[in-house]
């Protein structure tokens, strides 16, 4: 359980993190007054604290020990902060990060067991989407909109997660709504090389020969996917014709995908602690929102497996 302290002791861990994967400054002839870790830091405790770049630039000059904690001199400008973000979350630094938040959830082990992935969309409004429903359908309410009003795109975030760490391995960040079945190449390339994962379970959506032979022949991962995609068969006992798809349907390992749901359960703790809603308002801002929105989650699982044991 996090505490009242739990801001400051995250701003520290996202500092070491920041430390592994940035230099200090990005040009020689910088400014110098913060540097590029500091900034990382603050971008992760405006995540954590479920603030904009102008309210976690107040947080900071409320709080001294925030400031003390990054090293701060002075509070940057929240221009500052929106444009740090466009730098530090490109998507090679991402993955540099990504790659340091794991080791840090993982500390020396790299064998996950059981992987899953899963995909989740996330609001691009903070209005939930059945507040805006129920305010285009209540025709007795004298301020109903004229033109009925339809959220149709939202954030897309794709993840693979470690099964019994919860720590997410690889995340891939789109645009909404999108089948899943065509997404596994993606999310699965962005999982570093040096984790060793032995079987991934996967839900219906992501059922296909194509994705059985990219898991078990091109990286050696055991696959388990319901063979439930696709129009069903009028004759009850037709087998697939893909021999993959054909062993799921007559020899499926049930004690494996019982590990399923703890993708469930990684994607309910980021809508739960982080938020459902985005607060960028271009498909660009959104994509470094919800790549700062994983980054933030392996770093307080870093921080309950530093300060508190949990694990």
């Amino acid at each position: 359980m996090l505490t009242s302290k739990s801001p400051r002791k995250v701003a520290m861990v996202a500092l070491a993190a920041g430390k592994e994967a940035f230099s200090d400054y990005s040009h020689v002839n910088s400014p110098k007054k913060y540097t590029q870790p500091q900034l990382f830091a603050c971008l992760v405790l405006k995540e954590f604290e479920r603030k904009d770049y102008r309210g976690v630039c107040e947080l900071l000059a409320d709080c001294s020990d925030l400031r003390a904690a990054i090293g701060l001199q002075h509070v940057p400008h929240w221009t500052t902060l929106q444009k740090a973000s466009r730098r530090l979350l490109a998507l090679p630094l991402v993955r540099k990060l990504l790659a340091d938040t794991v080791k840090r959830v993982m500390k020396r082990r790299r064998n996950v067991p059981y992987g899953a992935a899963d995909s989740t969309g996330l609001d691009a409004h903070h209005a939930s989407r059945y507040y805006i429903h129920r305010r285009d359908n209540n025709k007795t309410d004298p301020n109903r909109p004229k033109k009925r009003v339809s959220y149709k795109r939202f954030g897309k975030l794709m993840v693979v997660v470690c099964c019994t760490s919860h720590a997410i391995l690889g995340a891939v960040a789109s645009a909404g709504p999108t089948p899943d079945i065509d997404q596994l190449d993606e999310v699965v390339a962005e999982v570093k090389a040096d984790v060793s994962m032995k079987h991934m379970v996967l839900d219906a959506g992501f059922d296909s020969a194509h994705n059985h032979r990219l898991l078990r022949e091109g990286y050696g991962i055991l696959s388990t996917i319901p063979p439930e995609h696709g129009r069903p068969a009028k004759d009850p006992n037709h087998l697939p014709s893909d021999r993959y798809r054909r062993r799921m349907k007559t020899h499926f390992n049930t004690k494996a995908y019982r590990r399923r749901p703890q993708v469930e359960t990684v994607i309910s703790m980021l809508k739960r602690n982080l938020g459902s809603a985005l607060r960028g308002r271009s498909h660009h801002s959104r994509r470094r929102d919800m790549f700062l929105r994983v980054l933030t989650h392996n770093i307080t699982l870093a921080l309950l497996r530093l300060f508190y044991r949990a694990c």
